[in-house]
């Protein structure tokens, strides 16, 4: 089954988008290859939810850690054998005699460039799988159990075969003859095509990994252990948002008996990134990238949801309100289908008068709140609503992000601690910036007269 999820949340978290500022694509796409681009945007769209698959991937990523690997093809090689590859060979050798044969006639009389081309090409490809084969002996992987087993023995199975023999004679630099010429390229474009592609989406893969794991360095980042979801826990020890410099970790902790994190806090306390932070990290962890975390365990979910930043629609007539209420709904849909889901709420029915959110925020978590297989993360300002939730649910943790005061000026630690804030500085940010003063000041009044 494939990991649910759906564009607000993506959205919300800002996962997709090459041309996106600070998406998390934009943070691994650092590779090589055009075709790399697309298997890692693939990536990106499809997590897993399989456990195994899962670490198998994670594995794969952290053994390129462990070895000093640089991208040894040449680019301008690759670019031509793709092009190469991409224009279907004949159906028999006697077609393909006959083709390359127009071709070489045609470059005689007309100096025409199709044949010389072609034989760039197939030149290309021969450099290409050579280098791989010098790569593959590098990589010298025999154990059967290691994760990277299968691929690369599938690439040596293929360069192993006795029709690709003269490979590792042939010269880039040197033109091939006539008869070779019509030989390789039959080989190559008709009946091998399908093993050349294999060898491709290799090198694809091999651009990702390394590419992975050169931001997984440079930013410090871990990779998570997924376990079955049967064990319904997550852990995670100094979390914090990936792109985010110098940003301060949290420690995050669910289960099947605390699956609902109540958070609350002042306004610029750090919540929705927070928030974000978390939703982020379980996203990568489901697709077995790395995470900001210096460890995580988690049990894989069917998928998650977000409600962050909820657009209104003026086009279909949603107010703010209702574009949260329809939101609510549609997770409320998944979550009571059994789907074992991660769902995030920050800052329910704000949208809506103080004394209805209070009410809905209050009746709506207490609701999620009896599905013990999701685990949530919902946030408030209604600090009320804590309170009657401590007496009606038990699986419930209560945290804050506290705002230290420097006199009237409020500060932030950014650190997660147990309980319920009390803090109301809404009034006093607005003091420290002479709002009202201003207001006042052109008919000659103080704010209190």
């Amino acid at each position: 089954m494939s990991f649910i999820t759906d564009k607000q949340t993506l959205d919300d978290l800002n996962i997709l988008g090459k041309y996106k500022p600070g998406s998390m694509f934009n943070l691994f796409n650092t590779g090589q290859t055009a075709g790399g681009e697309r298997l890692l945007e693939d990536m990106f769209r499809f997590p897993l939810s399989d456990a195994d698959l899962i670490n198998r991937r994670s594995r794969i990523f952290q053994f390129f850690r462990s070895h000093a690997l640089t991208f040894p093809f040449d680019q301008d090689q690759l670019t031509q054998m793709e092009s190469y590859l991409q224009d279907s060979g004949e159906h028999t050798l006697l077609e393909t005699g006959l083709r390359v044969i127009r071709k070489l006639v045609s470059a005689w009389l007309l100096k025409d460039e199709p044949y010389a081309v072609m034989q760039a090409g197939l030149l290309a490809t021969t450099a290409v799988l050579q280098t791989c084969q010098v790569l593959l002996d590098k990589l010298n992987i025999q154990d059967r159990q290691h994760p990277y087993f299968d691929q690369v023995a599938a690439v040596g199975d293929i360069l192993n075969d006795s029709r690709l023999a003269w490979i590792k004679t042939e010269k880039e630099a040197i033109p091939l003859s006539f008869l070779h010429v019509i030989r390789y390229d039959h080989l190559l474009r008709k009946i091998l095509k399908n093993e050349l592609n294999i060898i491709l989406s290799f090198i694809y893969h091999f651009d990702v990994c390394l590419a992975v794991n050169q931001v997984a360095i440079a930013n410090e980042l871990s990779f998570g252990v997924a376990l079955p979801a049967s064990r319904n826990r997550m852990e995670a020890a100094n979390l914090r948002h990936p792109t985010i410099k110098k940003a301060v970790g949290n420690v995050l902790s669910l289960s099947e008996n605390t699956n609902l994190i109540f958070l609350t806090g002042a306004n610029m306390a750090g919540k929705s990134t927070l928030m974000k932070a978390f939703g982020i990290t379980m996203y990568l962890a489901h697709m077995g990238f790395p995470v900001a975390a210096e460890s995580l365990e988690f049990s894989v979910k069917d998928g998650i949801y977000t409600s962050i930043n909820v657009p209104d629609n003026l086009n279909m007539g949603y107010s703010h309100f209702y574009a949260e209420v329809l939101r609510v709904k549609k997770i409320a849909e998944k979550v009571s289908q059994g789907e074992n889901m991660i769902i995030i709420f920050d800052e329910l029915f704000k949208g809506t008068n103080v004394k209805d959110a209070y009410e809905a925020t209050l009746a709506v978590t207490e609701a999620f709140a009896s599905y013990r297989c999701c685990f949530f993360m919902i946030s408030t300002h209604i600090i009320e609503v804590a309170e009657a939730l401590k007496t009606i649910c038990h699986n419930i943790r209560f945290a804050y992000l506290p705002t230290v005061m420097s006199g009237n000026v409020p500060t932030y630690t950014y650190r997660l601690e147990q309980g319920v804030t009390s803090d109301r500085q809404g009034m006093m940010i607005i003091e420290n910036e002479k709002i009202l003063e201003i207001l006042y000041s052109d008919q000659g009044l103080h704010p209190n007269t």
